[in-house]
């Protein structure tokens, strides 16, 4: 497939051009709505620390910086008359273009993400619609690009890992994110072995000391 279609090479906000009548000119106003919807929920909760969420600090510890360093984006898709297909490659479109978008290596690209905002997709349709989407796209994106994705959307009752009846995944527009692997995603697929070990396989001997260093925070051995 070819690169991603020109029209959507200009498509990605910064949360903060939201508000920026001429930046976001050829967005339909339902579209912009949207993105805005989403841009105030991940400033205002997303970047914020939470007394429900069972750590200190923001929901999402890298977003405060991203946010401040324009690398967290905003796209407007629609569904309505698309194949799954389609829609794969539209991501994988947004793929090449995070591969693109500066920084493109060292630490600081886990400060970037691009939040694919479905703006006609019903939410009673997101869960099934983003399982479809990430069946045959999750896996290979991380093995081959280290990309991890997920769904966002009123629906997804995805608990935090530190407080699993805290839903922090529920954004009020569906949408997908797509981020940089960080080596302590291991917290989100302890209860999934074939994440687990596409995790080990690309951290290795990294990762076993990770892991080796947050076990050792905790109480087990004092009962021994």
């Amino acid at each position: 497939m070819s690169d991603i279609a020109p029209a959507q090479t200009t498509s990605l906000f910064p949360v903060d051009d939201l508000q920026d009548v001429v930046t976001t000119s050829d967005l339909a106003q339902s579209d912009l709505a949207a993105l805005q919807t989403v841009g105030e929920w991940i400033t205002a909760f997303i970047a914020k620390p939470h007394d429900d969420l069972g750590r200190a600090g923001p929901v999402c510890p890298f977003v405060p910086v991203g946010l401040e360093r324009k690398t967290v984006w905003l796209a407007s898709e629609r569904v309505g008359g698309r194949s799954v297909p389609e829609i794969v490659d539209a991501v994988r479109g947004y793929q090449r273009l995070f591969r693109g978008a500066e920084p493109t290596d060292g630490d600081d690209t886990i400060y970037k993400a691009i939040v694919v905002v479905f703006t006609d997709l019903q939410p009673d349709r997101a869960g099934d619609f983003f399982q479809e989407v990430l069946n045959d796209l999750a896996v290979p994106s991380y093995v081959s690009d280290a990309f991890v994705m997920g769904g966002f959307h009123e629906g997804n009752a995805g608990g935090a890992i530190y407080n699993s009846s805290f839903r922090p995944f529920t954004s009020p527009v569906p949408f997908l994110l797509m981020r940089q692997a960080v080596i302590e995603d291991w917290k989100f697929f302890l209860d999934d072995d074939v994440w687990l070990g596409l995790w080990a396989q690309r951290y290795g001997g990294s990762g076993g000391q990770a892991l080796g260093k947050e076990l050792r925070r905790l109480p087990w051995r004092l009962h021994r």
